[in-house]
């Protein structure tokens, strides 16, 4: 099983930027798709952005051009730049690893979560 741990959330005025990481266990990471998901008091969880195992890209149309997501598989970290960030986006930051077994069944890890507040 993975485990997850997220770090780098925290207060942030409008405007300004956070660096989020989620660093994994074990040792085959880069067979994971990854992610950042995000969940506000009072709304489902949602998607932020993801990176495959071969690192391609996805972002929720809110982050597009603001927020940047990357992995460094030597690390088994993957970040979340966020810039010009906006009250909107104040959430619990959760990190993500996915992949699927040779059976099919699809398997999801969750972090414990990193607060992220957006406020002058």
């Amino acid at each position: 099983q993975v485990q997850l741990v997220e770090s780098g959330g925290g207060l942030v005025q409008p405007g300004g930027s956070l660096r989020l990481s989620c660093t994994a266990s074990g040792s085959f990471f880069t067979i994971y798709d990854m992610g950042w998901y995000r969940q506000a008091p009072g709304k489902q969880r949602e998607l932020v952005a993801t990176i495959t195992s071969g690192g391609d890209t996805n972002y929720a149309d809110s982050a597009k051009g603001r927020f940047t997501i990357s992995r460094d598989n030597a690390k088994n970290t993957v970040y979340l730049q966020m810039n010009s960030l906006k009250p909107e986006d104040t959430a619990v930051y959760s990190c993500n690893a996915s992949r699927t077994t040779g059976l099919g069944k699809k398997l999801n890890y969750w972090g414990q979560g990193t607060q992220v507040t957006v406020s002058s």
